[in-house]
């Protein structure tokens, strides 16, 4: 967690970040080679890539825990370089795991930060009652955080990054190890800073689910470099293998349905489905159903390439195994 004097009043430029060439090498392993990325205030911006693929760097460098090779940076309108300090109180840095003294209450914790931010007594008291408010966990402030759940740490976590009023939130892995229940928690989360308080947010996850859940826009780094950067729907849309799956009443009008589709679509006898490449369009659905009798189709299903599909083209690398 990253903890500086005062927030700035730096200029709004909005674009929350803008790196140029940024390189960074570790003796004679070049680690970033010249990434460029844009990032608007007020969004989801998501960062991806295999182990080793120099994520992490990134990360420090922009929170100014270490030192670019070369390239420009701008945070908040601050250059990286000059203003070093102005970038620290436009950020928070919540990482992989909480943050939190789990021997002390939510309440305590919270106050601990204001005192660091040297907030004014009253306001510190005001800003704490805020975000106890704002993450509900009004109830449960008095009590010590090791009995909290793992969910609730969490948002203790986020509570704690916002209580200097950042503008831009830099999440590690935010919801590693937590059950599908308190990561959805987390997720609307930070689509409530996004939307009610127009924070940025900069995230890294090896879930990508999450990504495509959260993110406006994606980059995938790989070996350094920038392979590929759009939406969730643009990434998904270069990649092929979308299709149509249709199951059939019968042996007879599968083998018919087949004929008539030819060698593109795979036929499997003993599910009596049909397999039929696809955009995901509507315009192609139909023309599937109209070239065949589709009164005999008992069940349709529709199926198009996820953020898995788009990373393992793209990097060679299963997500489930390396993305972390």
């Amino acid at each position: 967690m990253t903890i500086t004097r005062a927030r700035p009043s730096g200029p709004s430029t909005g674009t929350a970040i803008r790196v140029t060439g940024l390189r960074k090498s570790y003796g004679a392993q070049e680690v970033l080679q010249g990434i460029d990325l844009s990032i608007p205030e007020g969004s989801v911006f998501s960062l991806l890539g295999p182990n080793g693929a120099g994520k992490t760097t990134v990360v420090r460098i922009l929170a100014t825990l270490s030192a670019p090779d070369a390239g420009e940076v701008t945070i908040a309108g601050h250059d990286l370089r000059r203003s070093p300090d102005a970038v620290r109180a436009s950020i928070g840095v919540t990482g992989q795991f909480s943050a939190v003294d789990v021997y002390q209450t939510a309440q305590e914790n919270l106050q601990l930060m204001a005192d660091l931010w040297h907030l004014p007594k009253a306001r510190g008291r005001e800003r704490v009652a805020e975000l106890l408010e704002q993450f509900d966990l009004v109830d449960a402030s008095r009590r010590p955080v090791a009995t909290f759940s793992g969910g609730m740490k969490r948002r203790l976590d986020l509570a704690m990054t916002l209580v200097g009023s950042p503008r831009i939130i830099f999440l590690d892995e935010p919801t590693t190890g937590l059950d599908p229940r308190s990561r959805h928690t987390v997720w609307e989360t930070v689509r409530s800073l996004v939307r009610d308080q127009q924070v940025t947010i900069f995230l890294t996850t090896q879930y990508l689910e999450e990504a495509d859940q959260l993110a406006d826009r994606i980059a995938v780094l790989d070996h350094g470099r920038i392979v590929a950067e759009g939406t969730p729907d643009e990434l998904k849309s270069r990649i092929s293998g979308g299709h149509i799956v249709l199951t059939f009443a019968t042996p007879e009008a599968l083998a018919t349905a087949a004929q008539i589709l030819g060698p593109s679509a795979t036929t499997d006898d003993d599910r009596l489905t049909l397999q039929v490449p696809s955009d995901g369009s509507a315009l192609s659905v139909q023309g599937v159903l109209t070239t065949i009798d589709s009164r005999t189709v008992t069940q349709l299903s529709l199926h198009t390439p996820d953020l898995d599909d788009v990373f393992f083209a793209l990097t060679g690398h299963d997500t489930k195994q390396d993305a972390s």
